[in-house]
């Protein structure tokens, strides 16, 4: 006879559960409860549920401890990636955000009239190449909502990170994952201001390991 199945979710062998690290890097990310409902297709409740449960299973005391918190899902590659040596040093900008009031109108005037390259859209969000330099739009009152975001690229994104802690830099979050893309090649990044209060972010790309069978 044919044992039946347990009943509800497999047990999950992370801290957190898929659906709470998604919820969590966007609250890392510093993103509001109703912003992260819309970019992940909740309601309000929900997110809120999640962010509690986030905070009981870390025993954090609030959502400013969450976006310190620097953890990193099991299975990612950023987790078992090798320290860089030079991890700490400001690499080439690799991105800049600006903000506009229409994305739709702004993808078109970007991509068919300045003819820069349409790398990838989500939503309310759109990516250009610049000859290496990503361009990150995104929908928003492009009058008051304030700089845009220099991004520098760096080899290792936790050894960058302490170096410029060690150099008085506050940091508004840990580094977290804020894109997957289909190959598993990671994007982090991490936030902090200028010595006026402007945004400055650092990011990194990690790649998954090759599979066993591609090696040799």
């Amino acid at each position: 006879m044919t044992e039946p199945k347990p009943r509800g979710r497999p047990p999950c062998d992370d801290v957190l559960t898929p659906a709470e690290w998604r919820v969590l890097e966007l609250v890392r990310h510093g993103l509001t409860n109703r912003a992260i409902a819309g970019r992940q297709g909740l309601s309000p409740d929900a997110v809120k549920y999640h962010v509690a449960n986030i905070l009981q299973k870390l025993t954090l005391p609030d959502r400013a401890a969450l976006r310190r918190w620097d953890g990193i899902r099991r299975g990612s590659p950023l987790r078992n990636a090798a320290s860089n040596k030079e991890g700490w040093r400001m690499g080439p900008i690799g991105q800049v955000s600006r903000r506009v009031r229409d994305i739709a109108a702004a993808r078109a005037w970007y991509g068919e009239v300045l003819g820069l390259q349409h790398l990838y859209s989500f939503g309310d969000l759109a990516f250009f190449d610049c000859a290496g330099t990503r361009l990150f739009l995104t929908a928003g009152d492009a009058a008051s909502e304030g700089d845009s975001v220099l991004y520098f690229r760096v080899p290792d994104i936790r050894a960058a990170q302490a170096r410029l802690e060690a150099a008085g830099i506050e940091f508004l979050n840990a580094p977290h994952m804020i894109h997957r893309h289909e190959d598993g090649t990671e994007e982090w990044m991490a936030f902090f201001n200028d010595n006026e209060g402007r945004p400055l972010a650092i990011m990194t790309q990690v790649a998954p390991p090759p599979d066993k069978g591609e090696e040799g």
